[in-house]
């Protein structure tokens, strides 16, 4: 069934068009991921779809009953409140229905046991099961903790939260609203790997329909069936996730490519004989020039060049010569910070040409590693040793060493004097700070300029080992791949933080596990490493016996008895709904013009087999509560 149907959305702004006759369907249960380059439109088609903006031309349909969730909708409202309580408010009428049963409850432990106010708990207490009151408060901090909150973090002020968290904290109100169609925008961003894979894993099992926009590609590939890709101002659907999508989208380019060298060269070959048939200049050859050159003019307006590919950054990393096979050696790095151990016991052997990758969760000191390696920060003990004529470069993830006060152009001529200006704006113009853009203050880049300008900064150091703090973060997926492949290309040694895992699985050789207790080392990429973990065993934490409570195992026995009540009163119910559609059927089997009919008697006679195999079931499972409720009772 269609949930949504997007039909002729066009949007400019400032006279430019941002995209044209967009359309598309959603079915119910889709999953589709929306890329395209940074500016295309991604987040501004969601809020056309959302109703926060509204298009020049074009509609959007939702079917009858279907309610969009979009993560703006979710803000914190109240910055007092807890975490967790601001999380529980998505379920405000089961909060409200919860009191409103405690309300009952009391008047019948108080005395008022009349049928109407039986009747009414029982009402009240089915429909707070089946809306799924009894599950509320768990799904709440399950959403949190997944998402990567402490235990003790659900109760801290929402005031005291960061813009990480905040964000964090309106996807899972987004994820546990009951909308059925999801607007997606970034999700895995603040998320660590961790909280990724438990994102994927619930939209998953999840109902409905979603659209997610989102630069991480192993994400896309977990979570997604379905690709839109907007483009040069027109969107474009693909059957798969990413990869697939990939595939796809260079074979279609290929196959229009084809189409149109071969468009190309029979206009050429028509032209040529009309050419041919003037210089015979003869009467009735202008009449076959005449005619040739109308094909050639028919064949010219079908004619489609290709779109011209959005225009990517140009990553090329040289490589300094020499070193010997040794790059970097560290014994027994430790590192806390007051009392709290972040790491100790870590060692690293990193071989010359390597490619490795340093997993760990957050905050177990993958960053500090690199800035112990690096000088910025000091090991409480242990030692580390680069091999003779190794000389590395260093990629900040926050980009602290970008001076906000400087130009763009400074920035970069500043690290790099005895290039001329040519030569600097040469290369800033390959990641695409172009024309005017050079002389954009540091400070007002946004994230992905900044990445880049750091980057290409990077990339002219010429070391011949690389040491990379979440090189992609800010990056959209063009310059990702180009990224990517600029790094495969490298011929350094390269030793990565990253939880971009897509990026691991191209490139990684070795995989570094960094915990509390120190490093492990794993052949492989992210897959191999998943493998590893999946195979450990994993600690089983015994419970300490509870001590019984008699109020409260009175409560859970009168509970059970009221669920298994409910249970039979509902098999009571159907069994008789079943001895009346059976009646009706043999009813209907009476009569001449059915009993003469062949298929008409023959599937008659088949609902009664079901029927009578539903009653034996019934039956049995009615017997079966019967006795728990005797057995309850004693």
């Amino acid at each position: 069934m269609t949930v949504m149907n997007v039909s002729g959305l066009s949007v400019s702004f400032g006279g430019e068009t941002l995209f044209s006759d967009v359309g598309f369907k959603l079915e119910d249960g889709e999953r589709a991921g929306l890329v395209g380059v940074n500016g295309c439109g991604k987040t501004t088609l969601f809020r056309l779809i959302n109703g926060e903006l509204y298009p020049e031309a074009g509609t959007v349909a939702l079917a009858q009953g279907a309610r969009i969730g979009y993560m703006e909708q979710y803000v914190l409202s109240d910055g007092s409140r807890s975490l967790y309580d601001e999380v529980l408010e998505i379920f405000r009428p089961l909060i409200e229905l919860e009191d409103e049963l405690a309300e009952i409850n009391l008047k019948i432990d108080t005395g008022d046991r009349d049928d109407a106010t039986l009747t009414e708990q029982m009402r009240l207490r089915e429909r707070f099961e089946r809306e799924g009151g009894l599950t509320y408060k768990a799904r709440a901090v399950s959403a949190l903790t997944g998402l990567g909150f402490e235990k003790e973090e659900l109760y801290k002020p929402v005031s005291a939260l960061s813009g990480g968290q905040k964000s964090k904290a309106q996807l899972a109100k987004l994820l546990l609203s009951d909308s059925g169609i999801l607007l997606l925008d970034e999700p895995t961003n603040h998320l660590d790997i961790k909280a990724c894979e438990w994102l994927e894993d619930f939209l998953a099992g999840r109902k409905g329909a979603y659209i997610v926009i989102s630069h991480d590609r192993y994400f896309l590939d977990r979570v997604t069936n379905v690709t839109l890709e907007l483009e040069n101002g027109r969107l474009t659907r693909y059957k798969g996730g990413y990869t697939r999508y990939l595939e796809l989208k260079a074979e279609a380019r290929e196959a229009q490519q084809r189409v149109y060298e071969r468009t190309v060269k029979e206009i050429e070959r028509i032209e040529g004989i009309v050419e041919q048939q003037k210089r015979w200049n003869q009467a009735h050859n202008y009449v076959t020039a005449a005619s040739k050159q109308k094909a050639a003019d028919k064949l010219r307006d079908t004619l489609q060049k290709p779109d011209a590919l959005p225009q990517a950054v140009k990553f090329s990393f040289k490589c300094k010569q020499g070193g010997g096979n040794d790059v970097l050696i560290a014994e027994g790095l430790s590192k806390s910070y007051g009392s709290k151990k972040v790491f100790s016991g870590a060692g690293l052997d990193i071989k010359k040409n390597e490619t490795i990758f340093i997993l760990g969760e957050n905050g177990c000191g993958k960053t500090t590693l690199l800035r112990i390696l690096t000088g910025r920060e000091t090991a409480d003990s242990g030692r580390f040793k680069f091999g003779s004529e190794i000389e590395y470069g260093y990629y900040d993830q926050t980009q602290s060493e970008l001076d906000s006060s400087k130009t763009a152009l400074d920035e970069v001529w500043d690290s790099y004097p005895r290039l001329t200006e040519t030569e600097v704006r040469t290369a800033m113009a390959s990641f695409l700070f172009k024309g005017d853009d050079v002389f954009k203050n540091v400070g007002s880049l946004s994230g992905g300029e900044k990445a880049r300008l750091a980057l290409l900064k990077l990339m002219m150091c010429g070391a011949n080992l690389l040491l990379l703090d979440e090189p992609t973060n800010h990056l959209d997926i063009r310059s990702r791949e180009a990224l990517e492949t600029a790094l495969s290309e490298y011929g350094g040694t390269l030793l990565i933080v990253s939880h971009d895992r897509y990026l691991i699985n191209k490139l990684a050789d070795r995989v570094i596990r960094l915990t509390e207790n120190g490093t492990e080392s794993i052949d492989g990429n992210y897959d191999s490493y998943l493998e590893l973990c999946a195979a450990q065993p994993q600690p089983v934490h015994e419970k300490p016996a509870e001590k019984e409570n008699p109020y409260k195992l009175k409560k859970q026995r009168e509970s059970e008895l009221r669920k298994l009540r409910t249970a039979i009163l509902r098999a009571e119910e159907r069994s008789q709904q079943i001895a009346e559609e059976t009646a009706q059927i043999n009813a209907l089997l009476s009569e001449p013009e059915n009993a003469s009919d062949y298929e008409k008697a023959a599937e008659l006679s088949l609902r009664l087999d079901e029927l009578r195999r539903e009653e034996e079931e019934l039956t049995d499972r009615w017997a079966e509560l019967s006795e728990q409720e005797e057995s309850l009772k004693k």
